[in-house]
């Protein structure tokens, strides 16, 4: 039998009922090799479309459902690191509310994390939020010195498509807030504390891209993300002095650009990934 894995899932407020339902299914029920565990993270209140949505599909999973509501908004970061502690196993998949795992996703990521890899993630396909059509493929890099390279300057993983094990995470500090970046500073800072890793090409998680999207990845808020994390990069030595400064240049330039060149950029240069078709 395969090792046994708890899925970790944060929702909140601004989530959709009916692209969470569609994301919790399938990830579990839906997946050829489940989890064994859920564990879903309620950050902060919701509203009535959301709680009905939350207690059916915890109602009706096939597995374990460890729910953890937490009072009042705290964003991601600590949603997620309270949402670890009650894992009940050392692997962990991580799992947005909008988005669509495809049914070997579990099934062909398993095995790579017991075969010694402490972190994995996948490709994924681009689907529109209006009507589902797919509009891009990301292929990310792969190979764990190749990865390592790529991740001084972009964010080598997609972080709805990972799965790890908890142990490097912890070791690496766990999540921890910065500004909009803290799935990119956990990544680098696992590959500094000595993390095998590694991504399969093959798209295995559907990625939800509403209206916006690119919109939301601009302006000053994300460049004092941007600036925030590229100075918490140069700290732990995790980039050199040049790249550290490359990236301040570059990707913060891209903050500022007019949204239909940010599309073109973001996802030629800066998303998790190697490349787009």
């Amino acid at each position: 039998m395969s090792t046994p894995f708890s899925l970790l899932m944060p929702v909140y407020r601004g989530d959709d009922a009916t692209h969470f339902a569609k994301a919790f299914t399938s990830s579990v029920g839906d997946q050829t090799a489940r989890p064994a565990q859920v564990v879903l993270v309620q950050d902060g209140p919701v509203g009535d479309d959301l709680a009905a949505a939350i207690d059916r599909v915890v109602a009706e999973s096939p597995v374990p459902v460890t729910r953890h509501v937490i009072d009042e908004n705290v964003g991601l970061a600590r949603a997620l690191e309270a949402g670890l502690g009650r894992c009940e196993h050392e692997i962990v998949a991580r799992m947005d509310a909008d988005d669509i795992s495809l049914p070997e996703r579990f099934a062909r990521q398993l095995p790579v994390i017991e075969g010694g890899v402490d972190l994995v993630g996948t490709g994924m396909f681009e689907f529109l939020d209006d009507g589902g059509a797919i509009v891009a493929r990301r292929t990310p890099r792969t190979g764990h010195d190749e990865i390592s390279r790529y991740a001084r300057f972009h964010d080598p993983f997609s972080h709805p498509t990972v799965m790890y094990r908890r142990a490097a995470v912890e070791r690496a500090g766990g999540y921890q807030p910065l500004g909009l970046m803290e799935d990119y500073w956990l990544f680098a800072r696992m590959i500094h504390a000595g993390a095998s890793v590694e991504n399969l090409a093959e798209p295995l998680v559907m990625y939800r891209v509403g209206a916006g999207a690119y919109a939301r990845r601009g302006g000053r808020a994300q460049w004092r993300s941007e600036l925030e994390l590229q100075r918490a990069l140069r700290r732990i030595r995790f980039t050199s002095r040049w790249e550290y400064l490359r990236n301040v240049t570059v990707r913060g330039a891209y903050r500022f650009v007019p949204e239909r060149v940010r599309k073109v950029a973001y996802r030629r240069l800066i998303a998790g990934g190697g490349s787009t078709d």
